[in-house]
């Protein structure tokens, strides 16, 4: 059974979650990862990789880390009673290339990766089921909540276009694919140097799919200190 041990339902596909954590957290205004960073007294990752513990479509994790965060992640994974099987794993210098050494890092099993945002503790079990329940349908699928604002395209400080709302979402994670064509479509992306804000992009870029899954507006990405407080908030309002 190598490395991983089983937790699945044979009825259902074998998921293996992508945990994105090798970001540098610039926008922090610190040294220390932002994912150890304290959410409510318990750190960032921890509240996402608990998520994905009781999420029940998810049977392992592999965290993409920075190399002086492998140590204290695998730590927080005893700590905070992650029971199922973890991997971490030194990330690239994008995030295409980070996702992609975790991918390949998967139990050979791996039918559908699930790439989510180390960020983004507050995605429910609920709302990661739901996206991989869609993906095992249709072989790509995320999360996205309705845009609000009014976006605009925008250059040397004047506006160039007013986009239609009406047709604008914010697309979240964990974006859910199949294995096999997730990981082609990283290979693609990283052989012709194209940057990635998102895995959904580099699928599309195959030509393919991507549908879509009802979001959550609590499903925030912590980012900058704000986001701490308004996590905070969502968390004591629950």
């Amino acid at each position: 059974m190598g490395f991983f041990k089983k937790f699945r339902d044979a009825q259902r596909p074998f998921c293996t979650a992508l945990v994105a954590a090798a970001g540098s957290s610039t926008r922090m205004g610190g040294e220390t990862s932002k994912l150890l960073l304290p959410l409510d007294g318990v750190p960032v990752l921890a509240r996402t990789l608990q998520a994905l513990e009781l999420a029940s479509g998810v049977d392992a994790i592999v965290i993409a880390s920075r190399e002086e965060d492998i140590l204290p992640f695998s730590d927080l994974c005893r700590t905070y009673g992650i029971t199922k099987p973890v991997k971490v794993v030194r990330g690239g210098n994008s995030r295409e290339d980070s996702v992609l050494r975790a991918a390949l890092e998967a139990d050979e099993r791996t039918e559908l990766l699930a790439v989510h945002d180390g960020a983004r503790p507050l995605a429910s079990p609920a709302l990661i089921d739901a996206v991989i329940e869609k993906a095992a349908k249709c072989n790509a699928a995320a999360p996205a909540i309705p845009v609000k604002d009014t976006i605009k395209v925008a250059a040397d400080g004047q506006v160039r276009e007013t986009l239609d709302r009406s047709t604008l979402v914010a697309v979240q994670t964990p974006q859910v694919f199949d294995a096999s064509l997730l990981k082609a479509a990283l290979q693609s992306a990283l052989q012709a140097g194209v940057t990635l804000t998102d895995d959904c992009s580099a699928v599309e870029r195959l030509g393919k799919l991507v549908y879509l899954v009802e979001g959550s507006e609590e499903n925030i990405k912590i980012t900058t200190p704000l986001d701490l407080i308004v996590a905070e908030a969502i968390l004591q309002g629950r």
